[in-house]
């Protein structure tokens, strides 16, 4: 008995030694590889801008360019040679009806003599703005033109009546950022103003005062815009539609300023066509500073406005005066 109880715990150990045995040589689990950090994937977006270039001349003698209406436009100025250490810039505001120049110069001599500010149309016409005076080589000065098409030029000359790349200048407008060249256009066979209602188109403008809409036998007093020379005086319009048909139309200056030797101030009547015409004209050499200038127009409707400019029979100069609705 105690024997078969000894053979039963021997086969028992032996079994028990079997399965540790089966156990061990089982395969154990492997470790898992861990996964390895991706480098980050970029996308990279390359944009590609595309700057407007300005065109122009290479000598910059010819930068006429047109105005976006509403919008202002700064205007870099090219030194003439002489004038290597002056700087300068223009804001440019173009209206409905009128365009606002504004002037901000400096770096010229300490005795820089005062200069003229000139327009110069894709026609090569020259305008002028108005005189320039300098202060200890600064100046700052604005202008008005109808013009929406031009470029600038600063220039000691009293009279220019022609603009060449030759011509004296102290600035000359660059072309602005984006913008390109009005080219110079022939002005062969357009007409020239002339100072009856059959006169010729010009490149100012003048907006119409609705004379229909007046009363007739009555005087209506008329706003005006005044700039250049006239910066600073008084004029009045008053307009009499006449009940026999034509029109009157007073014009008084108060607190005249002088105008520049060979220069007068002219009153034109302009036709919803743009043709001119001349109504009468002041000659101010400093004796007085009041002056009126009466006429009369069969035009059914008209504009107003009043230039600086050499006596003649053609519109020319700086527009000072613009009568408003």
């Amino acid at each position: 008995m105690s024997r078969r109880l000894l053979n039963l715990a021997a086969a028992g150990a032996f079994a028990l030694g079997l399965a540790s045995a089966a156990f061990g040589q089982e395969t154990q689990p492997q470790p898992q590889p861990q996964p390895q950090p991706q480098p980050e994937t970029k996308t990279v977006v390359t944009t590609t801008t595309q700057t407007a270039q300005a065109v122009q001349n290479p000598d910059g003698s010819w930068t006429v360019v047109q105005y976006p209406a509403g919008k202002e436009v700064v205007v870099d100025f090219t030194p003439a040679p002489t004038f290597t250490t002056a700087k300068g810039r223009a804001k440019i505001i173009r209206m409905k009806d009128d365009t606002t120049v504004t002037l901000d110069l400096s770096g010229l001599p300490a005795d820089a003599a005062a200069m003229n500010l000139y327009a110069v149309d894709p026609f090569g016409k020259v305008t002028m703005l108005g005189p320039v005076a300098f202060t200890n080589g600064v100046s700052t000065a604005s202008f008005h033109t109808p013009l929406d098409r031009f470029m600038l030029v600063l220039s000691p000359e009293a009279n220019l009546t022609a603009y060449a790349p030759t011509t004296t200048y102290a600035f000359r407008s660059a072309v602005p950022q984006g913008f390109a060249v009005v080219p110079l256009t022939s002005a062969e066979g357009e007409k020239v103003a002339a100072a009856t209602t059959a006169g010729a188109t010009t490149a100012f403008t003048a907006p119409m005062l609705g004379i229909p809409t007046y009363d007739r036998g009555d005087t209506t007093d008329v706003k005006v815009r005044l700039g250049g020379a006239l910066t600073g005086s008084r004029v009045n319009f008053q307009i009499t539609p006449r009940k026999d048909g034509p029109t009157t139309i007073v014009a008084r200056f108060h607190e005249l300023k002088e105008a520049p030797a060979g220069q007068v101030y002219v009153l034109w009547a302009v036709s919803p066509d743009n043709k001119y015409t001349k109504l009468g004209q002041v000659v101010n050499t400093g004796q007085r500073n009041e002056a009126e200038i009466k006429s009369e127009t069969a035009l059914a409707d008209f504009g107003l406005l009043i230039t600086l400019q050499p006596e003649g029979a053609d519109p020319a100069g700086e527009v000072v005066v613009t009568a408003i609705k």
